[in-house]
């Protein structure tokens, strides 16, 4: 038996899983609260995860009907990027900063500049340093809050940080480190000269946790812990990862010819690579994957986030907002949305607003409003997996995760948008499918077992989810793409 855990932004995810018999028992999720503010500000205190770590664990375990005392790993997936800086005694010395935090943008204008620009950031990270990534929240610290600055003795991700909780020993491993902003993604290593642009009165031997390979385990759960949780004394903990990494784990997306296509609060795009990957756009992100390899990727910022906003404006629940997307034409009779609500990522807008375009008397309703938007956040995503170029170029299929993945008519629309068939997962979480693989990866890898075995026995896809692209739709979405790209072009200089 094997736990799985996601902590996404909106809520920690838990799923049980056996995997002898190849079945998943049970998910249990318990919410987060996200403190917003003026400039962008988005931020977690990290005992919310806490609690709702362990809020979810006991009830997936309630509903799988099994004990704790039956489970022989836990892996541990993470929102990506998220600054959680510890003092001394493993405090939290500020609220941690989240991937979709945009207060520090002009610190990361400056960490660019200061490194020699976009040459500079690929010559020396591998990838060109963007707001959500950590580099700039640690710098923000700094400048803004220097007397938690100076009680930093360690720098740890959301997903390092549960890991540190359940074991006591401060690690990570290379996929998540990749966002970090100071971690060479081609040598897999800690860039020093970077950290040392960023934070120069941090030691980075000290401050900085040692980096595992995927396979390998952070140790086994802390006796106490063990005890609250009702575990074993000999649970083994996974090196875990960010939630696009264990994501890709969860949809088997380990080998060269998939992707894995998140609707989630934001919107990512990935592809598994053996090698490094050096693509013409600098959004790109050349991440590593946490299975050894890379995983090449782009990130929107505004997908359910955006949809939400627009549903509970309009006071819809989720399935009279379908029955309205569903209802409008392609093209929502001529509306264009650039939903970028929390300013964007892909393109590189951090203090971008949302436009709501072409509105007239006649097509200004709900049904067109709903669909815009969730047209919009998908036409950002195939934006963005054609910036991905050959990686994505001929895939057979689009492995859909994440909350809009449930909605049919999403469905429909991103296999029309992209041209790509596309399929579900069984499992809603597949991060924390995903974390469960790894940490059996990790326990059974010393009995012969590999990665490939695993996700083949647990990774079963759900056949009703199935969407092909429908020829005339394909051909309708041409224009409006065309059509959305010009608005981008106009509004933003096509940045």
């Amino acid at each position: 038996m094997y736990i799985g855990v996601d902590c996404g932004t909106q809520s920690t995810k838990v799923v049980v899983v056996d995997v002898e018999r190849g079945k998943i028992l049970a998910e249990a999720s318990r919410p987060h609260h996200l403190d917003e503010g003026e400039n962008g500000r988005r931020e977690q205190a990290p005992a919310e995860w806490l609690a709702a770590l362990k809020a979810a664990f006991f009830a997936a375990l309630d509903k799988a009907a099994v004990s704790a005392s039956q489970v022989r790993g836990i892996g541990v997936s993470g929102q990506q990027h998220g600054m959680v800086a510890l003092d001394g005694e493993g405090v939290p010395v500020y609220p941690a900063k989240l991937w979709c935090d945009t207060e520090t943008s002009a610190q990361n204008a400056d960490l660019v500049a200061r490194l020699g620009g976009e040459a500079g950031c690929l010559e020396k990270l591998g990838l060109v340093l963007q707001t959500g990534y950590t580099a700039s929240k640690v710098a923000w610290l700094r400048e803004h809050q220097p007397d938690a600055y100076r009680r930093i003795e360690s720098l740890l991700l959301p997903h390092d940080y549960l890991n540190f909780w359940l074991t006591g020993e401060r690690l990570t491993e290379a996929g998540d480190a990749s966002g970090t902003g100071y971690f060479d993604t081609r040598k897999r290593c800690w860039q020093l000269d970077v950290f040392a642009e960023i934070a120069p009165e941090l030691d980075p031997h000290r401050v900085l946790p040692r980096v595992l390979e995927a396979h390998e385990s952070v140790g086994v759960v802390r006796p106490a812990v063990a005890r609250e949780l009702g575990l074993g004394d000999q649970v083994v903990v996974s090196s875990g990862g960010g939630d696009n990494m264990l994501g890709a784990i969860g949809t088997g997306n380990i080998t060269p010819g998939l992707i894995t296509l998140s609707l989630g609060t934001s919107g990512t795009v990935c592809a598994y690579s053996a090698m490094p990957v050096e693509c013409d756009s600098a959004m790109v992100a050349n991440f590593c994957s946490s299975t050894g390899g890379w995983l090449p990727l782009i990130c929107t910022m505004n997908v359910t986030s955006a949809t939400t906003r627009v549903r509970e404006l309009f006071g819809l629940d989720l399935a009279a907002f379908g029955e309205k997307v569903a209802s409008a034409p392609i093209g929502a009779e001529g509306v264009t949305v650039l939903p970028f609500f929390n300013g964007e990522r892909v393109p590189m807008l951090p203090d971008a607003s949302a436009d709501f375009l072409g509105l007239t008397s006649l097509n200004t309703t709900q049904a067109n409003l709903c669909r815009a938007v969730v047209e919009g956040a998908t036409f950002g995503l195939r934006y963005g997996l054609e910036l991905l170029g050959d990686l994505t170029a001929g895939a057979s299929q689009i492995r859909l995760i994440g909350g809009g993945a449930n909605s049919p008519v999403w469905r429909q629309m991103v296999a029309d948008i992209t041209g790509t068939q596309v399929i579900c997962p069984e499992i809603t979480d597949a991060a924390a499918l995903g974390a469960a693989i790894q940490a059996a990866w990790c326990d059974q890898r010393s009995e012969g077992v590999t990665l490939e075995a695993l996700c083949e026995r647990l990774v079963h896809l759900d056949a009703k989810s199935l969407a092909n692209p429908q020829p005339e739709n394909v051909a309708a979405y041409q224009p409006i793409y065309a059509r959305y790209c010009a608005a981008l072009e106009q509004r933003h200089g096509g940045a």
